[in-house]
């Protein structure tokens, strides 16, 4: 189906456009630069359909790149913008639920459009024809769901991601899924394992920042979560029958992740700050505990992690916040104690966790819930404060180096190491001894 509708694209594209319609071939902006566009957001990418086949194309223009050309790729170098231009294409037979085995090229749109993933996928647009929706893509927007295009078992057969990439649209646009899409996930969800794991956390990382990142409910229902991820299975079978809680444990984990900004460290904390309480519930009159999760749930976190290939970076703040997530609660507020908090954690890891443990809360029943937030208020209020004093909590901030101790008689090594770090505990007890003539004093007596 055509429409009247008219897109407003980056001149550059449209010159490519134009260039190769003038050619004598067709040429469209397609996927999701145009669906961006009719949703009223920015399209990060204009990516461009046409029945020239690679080499045609690279004759129109000075500069080209063979970014794929076994896919019917180029790439099309404009002021050193570039522009992805791929040759309209049948998928020949998929062998590994990912890559098909040859690509055929097409002159027919028609032909490349249906085999895409998704119907808000499968529209392409030109100033002469305008918007081609040939699969229904405009109404399923309109209706707000997530549907394949064509027979979804066939779909997801060819790419098994796109079972992923189905339900991370539905989170980041708020849609519902289809019927039949979803039941065609459910069937086909164990196919997932022949996926790459730097492939299913580039999903999961979408889906996770995305305004709904609890709609991984969606992967867990559907068995999907069962293969990537399925200490997550173990937490949704996890009841949590206490006064502090009002779900189970997975249930809790979904709601926080709504409590955090959409930043990548801070809902990856969410999602598996609490993953090891299956490994450690015990149970006593009917009222369940989880004594020392914080420390399994961060180990936990950390194996997950490595197995879906995230960086060294991103597993070091997540699991440092995941390990800490709980710290102080037991505690009174004060001023000592939350420089020593400062050492003990790192300085690096605030104000990430006062975010946590707020989000952490919320998703909690409402039992204390005031009194709770309020502490968090004390702990940070305190943690200004001691930043706006510039209080020592850590040796990089000590008045006095290892130089300084050796001047005065100490000798390089594991002593000279100990003292440092016992002058370091006298100033997070006591700030105003963090200078110079005091400490070397005080490192005098131990000579």
């Amino acid at each position: 189906m055509e429409q009247d509708m008219r897109i407003k694209m980056p001149e550059k594209a449209k010159y490519i456009i134009d260039t190769i319609t003038n050619a004598g071939y067709e040429a469209y902006v397609v996927g999701g630069c145009v669906r961006d566009f009719i949703l009223g957001r920015e399209p990060m990418d204009w990516d461009i359909t046409t029945s020239a086949r690679p080499e045609q194309t690279k004759a129109l223009f000075a500069r080209t790149i063979d970014t794929g050309l076994q896919h019917g790729t180029v790439t099309v170098m404009l002021g050193g913008e570039g522009f992805e231009v791929t040759t309209y294409r049948v998928d020949g037979v998929y062998e590994d639920s990912r890559h098909p085995k040859e690509v055929i090229f097409t002159p027919n749109l028609e032909e490349d459009l249906k085999r895409r993933d998704l119907t808000i996928n499968a529209m392409a647009y030109n100033h002469e024809r305008g918007l081609v929706d040939l699969f229904g893509g405009m109404d399923d927007m309109k209706a707000g769901i997530v549907r394949c295009v064509g027979n979804p078992r066939e779909r997801f057969e060819e790419d098994a991601l796109r079972m992923m990439r189905a339900i991370r649209f539905a989170a980041q646009l708020g849609y519902d899924m289809d019927e039949g899409t979803l039941e065609a996930i459910k069937i086909l969800a164990h196919t997932l394992d022949r996926i790459s794991a730097e492939r299913i956390q580039a999903e999961l990382v979408k889906m996770l920042l995305s305004p709904h990142p609890d709609y991984l409910r969606t992967a867990y229902l559907c068995g999907m979560t069962k293969v990537f991820f399925p200490e997550f299975d173990r937490a949704m079978a996890t009841e949590q029958r206490h006064p502090h809680h009002c779900y189970n444990v997975g249930e809790h984990i979904l709601h926080s992740l709504g409590y955090v900004d959409a930043d990548k460290v801070l809902r990856l904390t969410m999602l598996f700050h609490d993953i090891g309480k299956p490994k450690v519930v015990t149970e006593e009159e009917g009222v369940t505990h989880f004594y020392c999760h914080e420390a399994v749930s961060a180990g936990m976190a950390e194996d997950i992690m490595r197995r879906l290939k995230f960086d060294n970076d991103t597993i070091q703040k997540v699991c440092k916040l995941v390990r800490y997530h709980d710290y102080g609660n037991g505690s009174k507020p004060g001023i000592r104690t939350m420089r020593r908090a400062l050492n003990k954690i790192g300085e690096d890891a605030f104000p990430e966790l006062f975010a946590v443990k707020r989000a952490d809360v919320s998703a909690q029943s409402d039992y204390l819930r005031q009194e709770k937030m309020e502490k968090i208020r004390q702990w940070e209020k305190l943690y200004e404060e001691v930043k706006a004093r510039n209080q020592c909590v850590s040796l990089k901030n000590l008045e006095v180096k290892g130089a300084d101790l050796i001047q005065i008689g100490w000798k390089p090594g594991k002593e000279l190491g100990e003292m440092l770090q016992k002058l370091l505990e006298l100033v997070l007890d006591y700030p105003e001894y963090n200078n110079r003539e005091k400490l070397l004093e005080e490192a005098k007596k131990y000579l």
